[in-house]
């Protein structure tokens, strides 16, 4: 009855592990830098970690966030629940192309930031009047959300001698 119950939870922890790969497969940021916040003895510590992703459908913006980490025997295992408090920079790094249509409010970037119930997602939009990409970033939980968010906002400039392309054109209606 014993060995019928520990396979039952094996399988059981391997289909839930199984469901929570294709957040694993997402290209990875860019880190910049990490801070460590709390020392843990023994066990890695809170740290505030810096990472820099690009958007991948407009070339020449880049966008840096900072999320916390968790240390502790949790961290380390990889099991804790990250708190929600992240903060988002984008900025225009280069001349602007869109390389597709989007849509308002289209996820640009997604993050695992739990096991299996909580995201970190980057959406992007366009402010179509003042020809400016505005950036959301937010967490969210399977059960009840979050309201934590940061926004960051990308006048679109002329770089060089190449013009500056309206998002508003880009926008898929």
């Amino acid at each position: 009855m014993m060995k019928s119950f520990l396979r039952a939870a094996v399988l059981s922890v391997a289909a839930l592990a199984a469901l929570a790969l294709p957040a694993l497969s997402a290209d990875e940021p860019d880190l910049i830098f990490k801070k460590s916040t709390v020392w843990k003895f023994l066990t890695p510590d809170h740290k505030l970690a810096t990472y820099a992703v690009d958007d991948p459908l407009v070339e020449g913006v880049a966008c840096h966030f900072t999320v916390p980490e968790k240390g502790g025997v949790s961290g380390w295992l990889g099991v804790a629940e990250e708190v929600s408090d992240i903060s988002l920079a984008c900025r225009q790094v280069g001349p602007v192309t869109f390389k597709a249509k989007f849509e308002q409010g289209e996820e640009m970037f997604r993050q695992r930031r739990s096991f299996m119930f909580k995201k970190m997602r980057i959406v992007r939009g366009c402010d179509i009047k003042r020809n400016v990409l505005v950036y959301l970033v937010y967490s969210d939980k399977i059960i009840e959300g979050s309201p934590k968010n940061s926004t960051s906002t990308v006048p679109i400039m002329p770089w060089g001698e190449a013009s500056a392309p309206r998002c508003g054109d880009w926008l898929d209606n």
